[in-house]
């Protein structure tokens, strides 16, 4: 009975076959190949690579800037005309498209790591090229029409910094691995010496970012000055309806510093608080009214405003995610909420807090256009609220409202000289928080002037004003911002240098003995003379990590160093195709023979030994 014996047998090799089929869909073991990665796929290895990095600055830029999500709806809503929150969609899709760019870029690393050749699906391509399209159109996008938008990347870096530095460290390091297989694997001087210098130039830079990082957060605590003030924008518009008695209410329940409002004046010169120029975001004037929906707020008697619902949308639209919040109780009180009068207002805040008005001019046609400023201030007058409760920001007959209200903070709303800031009696400056920095802040703050910066939600960029010094800022967030005990991170700068020493040397001392490992029989053959070694093992052990053209230049050193020792190579051996040296390198375990050995192992010994 004749019994057959294989002549190859193959491990399973699960791990690649998922690799290789993931990537570029090659599952079966003889679709892969450890040959060099063609020019074409490097090249879209690079591109892989750019486009990795480019979304993971606009997912960080996207993530960042959500302290601003309810500006950016506002201004989309100001140009398609209806409310939607945009904000979440883009930061889920930009989430989900890192997320696959960052996988495909891990698979392709791991190819490397295994000497696997690259090869990307057709459909990974696509893929690829629609995220690098899609985040540049978007970044362009953003840069046209929210330019200013540009400067929080700048301002949150002076907070995250220092830990994106530890991060990039882990990232560099954990890459030394791929780098010192890569150096093993070269055959050139020159090409060990260029994979060399480049990755230690790159490490050596970051190793030294750190003296290029400046934040105001690294200090010291004593040096640390007083919480900012709070003043709740239009109230509390997360935990009420804007512009309405009951989000004044809910601000002042926090016991905040002050509470900001805007202030239109009716067709019948009654002043009332609104933000937008029409009432279709926050009434429900398209449902009563519907001819009167795009018609300006102020062109409407207060006897036709007094009839639309203030609080419906905003549990319709949930613009900050907080109406699920609510109690029963303050979700009835918000569905029933109206437009709020100026006198409302004053009638509830009966001085317990500072007010910071900004008035919107009526249009050219409307009775009043000319004499709102002096209605408004006879309402405030007459109200007996305190005049130094006020800060007054409006630009328009200001001399007029100093004669007739001396007791007013005069506010500015956009920055200017020194001397036209004194010349006007300015006592504070009302700025965007992008529009203003350190030193412009201590050069207010030695004229005597404060600054109040809006619109300030997030904790991160709360707690870098404080240690900037910044005396007040305008909130949608206050009910969480008055419970911030403290920055949310600070450093004394001897701290900060430790650290950052100490993570460099770790990451040196890895890299280091990553390199060491990964060159171990390199360092010992050169040491050593590679007369010390077994030919047979210097060829096979070479296979099992090189392409089949590294392997037969391993053989023709072999053959070299043989006969310079004054050993008869035979012809055999010498005539020996790179099949064999291709197979053995193509599969991880050598095949078996008749006896449970290795076949091509024990050719090499007949052919090949001495």
């Amino acid at each position: 009975m004749v019994r057959h014996q294989p002549l190859q047998y193959y491990e399973p090799q699960l791990c690649l076959s998922c690799l290789t089929g993931i990537y570029g869909c090659r599952w079966k073991r003889y679709q892969r190949s450890h040959d060099d990665t063609t020019p074409w796929e490097r090249l879209w290895f690079l591109l892989l690579t750019f486009t990795f990095g480019l979304t993971l600055t606009w997912l960080y830029f996207w993530w960042e800037v959500h302290n601003d999500y309810d500006e950016f709806n506002w201004y989309l809503y100001n140009r398609m005309g209806y409310w939607s929150d945009w904000s979440v969609p883009i930061l889920v899709t930009t989430a989900t498209a890192f997320t696959y760019i960052a996988g495909l870029l891990v698979l392709a690393l791991c190819h490397i790591v295994v000497g696997q050749q690259m090869n990307l699906h057709w459909l990974h391509k696509i893929g690829l090229v629609a995220i690098l399209a899609s985040t540049v159109v978007a970044m362009s996008a953003v840069a046209q029409l929210w330019e200013d938008e540009w400067e929080v990347l700048l301002i949150s870096l002076q907070g995250t910094s220092p830990f994106l530095h530890l991060g990039a460290l882990a990232a560099v390091t954990l890459l030394s691995w791929i780098v010192a297989g890569q150096f093993a694997r070269a055959e050139r001087s020159s090409s060990q010496v260029t994979i060399l210098c480049t990755f230690f130039t790159v490490v050596f830079a970051l190793y030294l970012a750190p003296l290029t990082i400046s934040s105001p957060c690294i200090m010291e605590k004593k040096d640390l000055g007083p919480k900012p003030a709070l003043i709740g924008h239009r109230g509390a518009p997360m935990l009420a309806p804007e512009h309405t008695l009951m989000s004044f209410r809910k601000a002042l329940e926090q016991k905040l510093y002050g509470i900001q409002a805007d202030i239109t004046i009716s067709l019948d010169g009654v002043p009332f608080l609104m933000h937008d120029a029409t009432l279709r975001r926050t009434t429900n004037v398209e449902q009563v009214f519907p001819e009167l929906a795009r018609r300006p707020a102020s062109m409407l008697n207060w006897t036709v405003l007094q009839r639309l619902n203030a609080g419906q949308w905003f549990l319709k639209t949930d613009p900050f995610w907080t109406a699920s919040s609510l109690s029963p109780s303050d979700h009835r009180e918000a569905q029933n909420q109206s437009i709020c009068s100026l006198d409302e207002l004053l009638e509830l805040v009966k001085g317990n807090t500072t007010l910071l008005l900004n008035l919107r001019e009526p249009p050219r046609d409307h009775p009043f256009r000319s004499s709102f400023v002096n209605v408004t201030l006879e309402t405030l007058l007459h109200s007996g609220f305190p005049q130094h409760q006020v800060l007054w920001l409006l630009n328009r007959q200001r001399p007029l409202v100093r004669k007739v209200a001396p007791g007013f903070q005069q506010t500015a709303g956009s920055k200017e000289a020194v001397a036209s800031l004194r010349r006007g009696h300015i006592q504070r400056l009302n700025l965007r928080y992008t529009q203003v920095s350190g030193q412009e802040l201590r050069d207010y703050a030695s004229w005597n002037l404060s600054v109040n910066l809006y619109t300030v939600n997030a904790p991160w960029l709360f707690s870098l004003l404080w240690c900037t010094g910044i005396p007040s800022v305008t909130s949608d967030n206050s009910h969480i911002l008055s419970q911030v005990p403290s920055p949310l991170w600070i450093m004394p700068p001897e701290e900060y240098c430790l650290m950052w020493v100490t993570a460099d040397l770790i990451s040196f001392t890895l890299i280091v003995g990553i390199f060491v490992f990964q060159n171990y029989h390199l360092i010992r053959w050169r040491l050593g003379g590679i007369r010390s070694y077994n030919p047979e093992q210097i060829m096979l052990s070479a296979a099992v990590r090189r392409t089949s053209r590294d392997v037969s230049i391993m053989k023709e050193k072999l053959i070299f160093s043989e006969i310079s020792d004054g050993v008869e190579v035979s012809d055999e051996f010498s005539m020996c195709s790179d099949s064999s040296y291709d197979t053995y390198a193509n599969s991880t375990a050598p095949p078996r023979g008749p006896r449970g050995g290795s076949s091509q192992a024990k050719t090499l010994t007949d052919q090949g030994g001495r």
